[in-house]
Protein backbone atom coordinates (compact mmCIF):
# COMPACT_ATOMS: atom_id res chain seq x y z
CA UNK A 1 0.00 0.00 0.00
CA UNK A 2 1.14 3.49 -0.82
CA UNK A 3 0.29 5.81 2.06
CA UNK A 4 2.44 8.74 0.94
CA UNK A 5 0.78 12.14 0.61
CA UNK A 6 2.20 15.26 -1.01
CA UNK A 7 1.36 18.58 0.59
CA UNK A 8 3.00 21.34 -1.43
CA UNK A 9 6.71 20.62 -1.56
CA UNK A 10 6.51 18.17 1.33
CA UNK A 11 6.06 14.42 0.94
CA UNK A 12 4.45 12.88 4.02
CA UNK A 13 5.10 9.17 4.66
CA UNK A 14 1.41 8.79 5.57
CA UNK A 15 -1.63 11.04 6.04
CA UNK A 16 -1.85 10.92 9.85
CA UNK A 17 -0.49 14.02 11.58
CA UNK A 18 -0.85 15.59 15.02
CA UNK A 19 -2.48 18.99 15.45
CA UNK A 20 -0.91 22.12 16.83
CA UNK A 21 -1.51 22.81 20.51
CA UNK A 22 -2.22 19.19 21.39
CA UNK A 23 1.22 17.63 21.07
CA UNK A 24 3.58 20.27 22.43
CA UNK A 25 6.79 20.41 20.42
CA UNK A 26 6.90 16.58 20.05
CA UNK A 27 9.66 16.06 22.64
CA UNK A 28 6.96 15.97 25.33
CA UNK A 29 5.56 12.81 23.75
CA UNK A 30 8.88 10.99 23.28
CA UNK A 31 8.75 7.67 25.08
CA UNK A 32 4.96 7.82 25.28
CA UNK A 33 4.22 6.89 21.66
CA UNK A 34 6.10 6.11 18.45
CA UNK A 35 6.78 9.57 17.01
CA UNK A 36 8.32 8.13 13.86
CA UNK A 37 5.06 6.44 12.91
CA UNK A 38 3.51 9.84 12.22
CA UNK A 39 3.13 11.47 8.84
CA UNK A 40 3.71 14.94 10.20
CA UNK A 41 4.01 17.00 13.37
CA UNK A 42 2.34 20.40 13.61
CA UNK A 43 4.04 22.17 16.48
CA UNK A 44 2.49 24.19 19.23
CA UNK A 45 2.02 27.77 18.05
CA UNK A 46 5.11 29.95 17.83
CA UNK A 47 4.83 33.72 18.17
CA UNK A 48 7.51 36.37 17.76
CA UNK A 49 7.80 36.96 21.52
CA UNK A 50 7.03 34.56 24.38
CA UNK A 51 3.40 34.49 25.53
CA UNK A 52 2.03 33.45 28.92
CA UNK A 53 -1.40 32.93 27.46
CA UNK A 54 -4.74 33.52 29.15
CA UNK A 55 -5.26 33.32 32.93
CA UNK A 56 -6.68 30.08 34.38
CA UNK A 57 -9.03 28.36 34.42
CA UNK A 58 -8.54 27.84 30.71
CA UNK A 59 -9.72 24.27 30.01
CA UNK A 60 -13.23 22.92 30.57
CA UNK A 61 -14.41 19.41 29.73
CA UNK A 62 -17.64 19.22 27.74
CA UNK A 63 -19.80 16.35 26.49
CA UNK A 64 -17.83 14.73 23.65
CA UNK A 65 -15.12 17.36 23.74
CA UNK A 66 -13.44 20.21 25.55
CA UNK A 67 -13.25 24.00 25.63
CA UNK A 68 -9.84 25.62 25.74
CA UNK A 69 -8.74 29.21 26.09
CA UNK A 70 -4.99 28.68 26.35
CA UNK A 71 -4.32 31.89 24.45
CA UNK A 72 -1.33 30.72 22.38
CA UNK A 73 1.01 30.35 25.36
CA UNK A 74 4.47 29.54 23.97
CA UNK A 75 8.20 30.07 24.39
CA UNK A 76 8.59 32.54 21.52
CA UNK A 77 10.52 32.21 18.25
CA UNK A 78 14.06 32.57 19.61
CA UNK A 79 13.61 29.98 22.37
CA UNK A 80 11.80 27.68 19.94
CA UNK A 81 14.78 27.73 17.58
CA UNK A 82 17.27 27.20 20.39
CA UNK A 83 15.49 24.67 22.61
CA UNK A 84 12.86 22.89 20.49
CA UNK A 85 14.28 22.56 16.98
CA UNK A 86 17.27 20.33 17.95
CA UNK A 87 14.83 17.56 18.89
CA UNK A 88 12.48 18.17 15.97
CA UNK A 89 15.39 17.75 13.55
CA UNK A 90 15.89 14.19 14.81
CA UNK A 91 12.43 12.79 14.08
CA UNK A 92 11.25 11.24 10.82
CA UNK A 93 7.82 12.90 10.33
CA UNK A 94 7.54 16.14 8.40
CA UNK A 95 7.76 19.16 10.71
CA UNK A 96 5.37 22.07 10.24
CA UNK A 97 5.71 25.05 12.55
CA UNK A 98 2.41 26.61 13.52
CA UNK A 99 2.90 30.38 13.26
CA UNK A 100 0.71 32.88 15.11
CA UNK A 101 0.72 36.60 15.77
CA UNK A 102 -1.22 39.72 16.73
CA UNK A 103 -0.70 41.50 13.42
CA UNK A 104 0.93 40.99 10.03
CA UNK A 105 4.41 42.18 11.12
CA UNK A 106 4.32 39.56 13.90
CA UNK A 107 3.67 36.75 11.42
CA UNK A 108 6.34 38.07 9.06
CA UNK A 109 8.81 38.34 11.93
CA UNK A 110 8.35 34.71 12.94
CA UNK A 111 8.74 33.42 9.38
CA UNK A 112 11.86 35.56 8.83
CA UNK A 113 13.43 34.12 11.98
CA UNK A 114 12.58 30.56 10.99
CA UNK A 115 13.63 30.73 7.34
CA UNK A 116 17.36 30.05 7.96
CA UNK A 117 16.59 27.21 10.41
CA UNK A 118 17.16 23.68 9.14
CA UNK A 119 14.69 20.88 9.74
CA UNK A 120 11.47 22.76 9.02
CA UNK A 121 9.35 21.41 6.16
CA UNK A 122 6.76 24.13 6.19
CA UNK A 123 4.51 26.51 8.08
CA UNK A 124 0.90 26.25 9.20
CA UNK A 125 -0.32 29.83 9.54
CA UNK A 126 -2.78 30.12 12.39
CA UNK A 127 -5.18 32.87 11.39
CA UNK A 128 -8.08 31.17 13.13
CA UNK A 129 -7.51 30.96 16.91
CA UNK A 130 -10.78 32.03 18.58
CA UNK A 131 -9.45 32.72 22.08
CA UNK A 132 -7.02 35.62 21.70
CA UNK A 133 -7.98 39.29 21.81
CA UNK A 134 -6.00 40.34 18.71
CA UNK A 135 -4.98 38.45 15.57
CA UNK A 136 -6.31 34.92 15.29
CA UNK A 137 -9.81 34.69 13.93
CA UNK A 138 -9.77 38.40 13.04
CA UNK A 139 -7.69 37.50 9.98
CA UNK A 140 -9.61 34.44 8.84
CA UNK A 141 -13.03 36.08 9.04
CA UNK A 142 -12.13 38.50 6.24
CA UNK A 143 -11.19 37.40 2.73
CA UNK A 144 -9.17 40.58 2.25
CA UNK A 145 -7.21 40.16 5.49
CA UNK A 146 -6.59 36.53 4.56
CA UNK A 147 -5.39 37.68 1.15
CA UNK A 148 -2.93 40.16 2.68
CA UNK A 149 -1.36 37.70 5.09
CA UNK A 150 -1.15 34.82 2.60
CA UNK A 151 0.39 37.03 -0.08
CA UNK A 152 2.92 38.53 2.34
CA UNK A 153 4.07 35.19 3.74
CA UNK A 154 4.19 33.53 0.32
CA UNK A 155 6.72 36.17 -0.68
CA UNK A 156 8.90 35.30 2.33
CA UNK A 157 9.20 31.55 1.89
CA UNK A 158 9.47 28.75 -0.63
CA UNK A 159 8.64 26.19 2.04
CA UNK A 160 5.24 24.52 2.13
CA UNK A 161 2.69 27.13 3.23
CA UNK A 162 -0.53 25.94 4.86
CA UNK A 163 -3.25 28.33 6.04
CA UNK A 164 -5.34 27.11 8.98
CA UNK A 165 -8.96 28.19 8.60
CA UNK A 166 -11.70 28.99 11.08
CA UNK A 167 -15.20 27.47 11.06
CA UNK A 168 -16.47 30.68 12.68
CA UNK A 169 -17.16 32.37 9.35
CA UNK A 170 -20.11 32.78 7.00
CA UNK A 171 -18.49 31.09 3.99
CA UNK A 172 -15.28 29.12 4.53
CA UNK A 173 -15.00 28.37 0.81
CA UNK A 174 -14.50 32.05 0.01
CA UNK A 175 -11.58 32.18 2.46
CA UNK A 176 -10.09 28.96 1.02
CA UNK A 177 -10.24 30.30 -2.53
CA UNK A 178 -8.32 33.40 -1.49
CA UNK A 179 -5.60 31.22 0.06
CA UNK A 180 -5.27 29.28 -3.19
CA UNK A 181 -5.25 32.44 -5.30
CA UNK A 182 -2.41 33.91 -3.23
CA UNK A 183 -0.18 30.85 -3.51
CA UNK A 184 -0.86 28.78 -0.40
CA UNK A 185 0.12 25.14 -0.90
CA UNK A 186 -2.74 23.80 1.25
CA UNK A 187 -5.41 24.71 3.76
CA UNK A 188 -6.08 22.98 7.06
CA UNK A 189 -9.51 22.99 8.72
CA UNK A 190 -11.20 23.29 11.01
CA UNK A 191 -9.85 25.18 13.98
CA UNK A 192 -12.06 25.18 17.06
CA UNK A 193 -15.60 26.51 17.23
CA UNK A 194 -16.34 29.38 19.62
CA UNK A 195 -17.99 28.08 22.78
CA UNK A 196 -18.80 28.99 26.38
CA UNK A 197 -19.56 27.18 29.61
CA UNK A 198 -21.32 28.60 32.68
CA UNK A 199 -20.97 27.59 36.34
CA UNK A 200 -24.63 27.56 37.35
CA UNK A 201 -23.82 27.78 41.07
CA UNK A 202 -21.48 30.76 40.92
CA UNK A 203 -23.33 32.19 37.90
CA UNK A 204 -20.01 32.91 36.24
CA UNK A 205 -18.23 31.73 33.08
CA UNK A 206 -16.16 28.61 33.72
CA UNK A 207 -13.31 29.99 31.63
CA UNK A 208 -11.50 33.11 32.81
CA UNK A 209 -11.46 34.22 29.17
CA UNK A 210 -15.28 33.71 29.04
CA UNK A 211 -15.09 32.17 25.55
CA UNK A 212 -13.00 29.24 24.38
CA UNK A 213 -12.48 26.94 21.45
CA UNK A 214 -14.63 23.80 21.30
CA UNK A 215 -12.85 20.68 20.03
CA UNK A 216 -13.31 16.92 20.16
CA UNK A 217 -15.77 14.44 18.63
CA UNK A 218 -18.65 16.92 18.98
CA UNK A 219 -17.23 19.09 16.19
CA UNK A 220 -16.39 16.29 13.73
CA UNK A 221 -19.55 16.58 11.58
CA UNK A 222 -18.84 20.29 11.15
CA UNK A 223 -15.24 19.58 10.18
CA UNK A 224 -16.22 16.88 7.69
CA UNK A 225 -18.85 19.13 6.09
CA UNK A 226 -16.43 22.02 5.70
CA UNK A 227 -13.72 19.73 4.37
CA UNK A 228 -16.17 18.45 1.76
CA UNK A 229 -17.18 21.98 0.74
CA UNK A 230 -13.64 23.35 0.56
CA UNK A 231 -12.18 20.36 -1.29
CA UNK A 232 -14.73 20.92 -4.05
CA UNK A 233 -13.84 24.57 -4.58
CA UNK A 234 -10.01 24.48 -4.51
CA UNK A 235 -7.37 22.36 -6.22
CA UNK A 236 -4.80 22.56 -3.44
CA UNK A 237 -4.79 19.84 -0.75
CA UNK A 238 -7.12 20.08 2.23
CA UNK A 239 -6.01 18.80 5.63
CA UNK A 240 -8.94 17.74 7.81
CA UNK A 241 -9.05 18.47 11.53
CA UNK A 242 -11.68 18.06 14.23
CA UNK A 243 -12.81 15.23 16.47
CA UNK A 244 -10.72 12.40 15.01
CA UNK A 245 -10.23 9.57 17.51
CA UNK A 246 -10.65 6.46 15.32
CA UNK A 247 -9.67 5.31 11.85
CA UNK A 248 -13.30 5.62 10.82
CA UNK A 249 -13.26 9.29 11.81
CA UNK A 250 -10.13 9.92 9.75
CA UNK A 251 -11.54 8.04 6.77
CA UNK A 252 -14.67 10.21 6.84
CA UNK A 253 -12.47 13.25 6.30
CA UNK A 254 -10.38 11.57 3.61
CA UNK A 255 -13.34 10.25 1.65
CA UNK A 256 -15.00 13.68 1.97
CA UNK A 257 -11.94 15.26 0.34
CA UNK A 258 -9.02 15.54 2.77
CA UNK A 259 -5.55 14.55 1.59
CA UNK A 260 -4.32 14.25 5.19
CA UNK A 261 -5.67 14.65 8.71
CA UNK A 262 -4.52 16.12 12.00
CA UNK A 263 -5.42 14.55 15.34
CA UNK A 264 -5.88 16.98 18.22
CA UNK A 265 -8.02 16.36 21.29
CA UNK A 266 -7.67 12.62 20.72
CA UNK A 267 -4.05 12.91 21.86
CA UNK A 268 -5.26 13.86 25.34
CA UNK A 269 -7.56 10.86 25.50
CA UNK A 270 -4.88 8.37 24.43
CA UNK A 271 -1.36 9.23 23.18
CA UNK A 272 -1.51 6.16 20.92
CA UNK A 273 -4.53 7.55 19.04
CA UNK A 274 -2.51 8.59 15.93
CA UNK A 275 -0.81 5.18 15.70
CA UNK A 276 -4.11 3.37 16.16
CA UNK A 277 -5.76 5.54 13.52
CA UNK A 278 -2.97 4.82 11.05
CA UNK A 279 -3.19 1.08 11.63
CA UNK A 280 -6.96 1.23 11.18
CA UNK A 281 -6.53 3.01 7.84
CA UNK A 282 -4.08 0.33 6.72
CA UNK A 283 -6.56 -2.39 7.72
CA UNK A 284 -9.38 -0.67 5.82
CA UNK A 285 -7.22 -0.42 2.70
CA UNK A 286 -6.11 -4.07 2.93
CA UNK A 287 -9.65 -5.34 3.35
CA UNK A 288 -10.90 -3.34 0.38
CA UNK A 289 -7.92 -3.79 -1.91
CA UNK A 290 -7.08 -0.07 -1.99
CA UNK A 291 -3.55 0.37 -3.33
CA UNK A 292 -3.03 4.11 -2.70
CA UNK A 293 -4.41 6.42 -0.02
CA UNK A 294 -4.82 9.05 -2.74
CA UNK A 295 -7.46 6.80 -4.32
CA UNK A 296 -9.62 7.40 -1.25
CA UNK A 297 -9.29 11.17 -1.16
CA UNK A 298 -12.56 12.70 -2.33
CA UNK A 299 -13.98 9.33 -3.31
CA UNK A 300 -17.36 10.12 -1.79
CA UNK A 301 -20.36 9.21 -3.96
CA UNK A 302 -23.06 11.86 -4.24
Amino acid sequence: MDLKVRIGKTLLPNPVCVASGTFGYASEMAGVMDLNALGGVFTKAVTLLPRKGNPPPRIVETPAGMLNAIGLANVGADAFIKTKMPFLRKIKPAVFVNVAGMDLPDYEGVVRKLEPVKGIDGYEINISCPNVKKGGVNFSSSPEETRKITRALRRLTKRTLIIKLSPNVTDITAIARVCEDEGADAVSLINTLVGMAVDIYRKKPRLANIFGGLSGPAVRPVGVAMTFKVSRCVKIPVIGIGGIVTASDALEYIIAGASAVEIGTGNFLDPDTPVNVLEGIRKYMRERGVARISDLTGSIKI
